[in-house]
């Protein structure tokens, strides 16, 4: 169910970060370790990346895979970036938008990515929709699930939440209306990464004050890597990580009546 990647740190070249690793990011396309859902990752690539003093992420997104793309051959060997978020896609339904349905989804200074399935989409999550402004709904990037969640995160985050809450309140909304739902969630801004961990495998590796990265799993065997507990928000600079439980709404205790 598809398997993404955030870095934050020193200027890199593309390739260093997503083709060179024996597990990179191209691999885990064809070979993932830890995919707990689905095999390949070939219904689409994307990669978004912050230029210095550009505050909006440039993106580069297809439909095919990413094995079969010469021309992301050469932009990774060349292009360098400190900040970057990239993905490859396993489509949990067939549809028609192409690379529109393909991480990273961009809007602002942010790039965004889901890594899981809305169980019973679209009808489980229909009701959401009413937290979406008509415009938002008209404005959807793709008709796929991964598209509707960001739809609602951005929503949450151009309202004034901060990128924790954002995710983290969208996720508990959609595992409420969706109990089966596998929610990885994973946002940039170029300065900070956002991530949940809700039903798929999720690891960072961290050198404080110099490079993080988050992924669905190592892409290497460094013996730095954490692995994310289930049902976590993470948020992490170059500086550290920081990992906060995320409560599952069906565990929750029900509310005393007012008397």
């Amino acid at each position: 169910m598809c398997r993404h990647l955030a870095y934050l740190g020193a200027e890199e070249p593309l390739g260093r970060l997503l083709v060179e690793p024996a597990h990179s990011l191209l691999r885990q396309s064809w070979a993932p370790r830890r995919q707990r859902y689905g095999t390949v990752n070939a219904d689409g690539f994307g990669v978004g990346w912050y230029a210095p003093g550009d505050p909006v992420p440039a993106r580069y997104r297809r439909a095919g895979p990413v094995w079969a793309d010469l021309s992301f051959a050469d932009l990774a060997r060349v292009v360098r970036s400190g900040a970057v978020l990239a993905a490859v896609r396993d489509a949990t339904l067939a549809g028609a938008d192409a690379e529109a349905a393909a991480a990273p989804f961009a809007a602002d200074r942010w790039l965004f990515s889901h890594n899981g399935a809305i169980a019973g989409w679209p009808d489980a999550a229909a009701p959401l929709a009413s937290a979406l402004p008509p415009v938002d709904l008209l404005s959807l990037q793709a008709r796929t699930d991964s598209a509707f969640v960001w739809a609602l995160v951005l929503h949450r985050l151009r309202t004034g939440d901060e990128p924790d809450r954002a995710l983290g309140e969208t996720v508990r909304a959609l595992a409420e209306a969706a109990p089966a739902s596998r929610l990885n969630l994973l946002l940039t801004d170029g300065a900070t990464i956002s991530a949940t961990t809700w039903g798929d495998s999720l690891w960072y590796r961290t050198d404080p004050g110099r490079s993080t990265v988050v992924a669905s799993e190592p892409y290497d065997d460094d013996p730095l890597w954490q692995e994310v507990p289930d049902r976590t928000v993470l948020t992490a600079s170059r500086a550290g990580v920081l990992l906060t439980p995320l409560e599952d709404p069906a565990s929750a205790s029900p509310k005393e009546p007012c008397r």
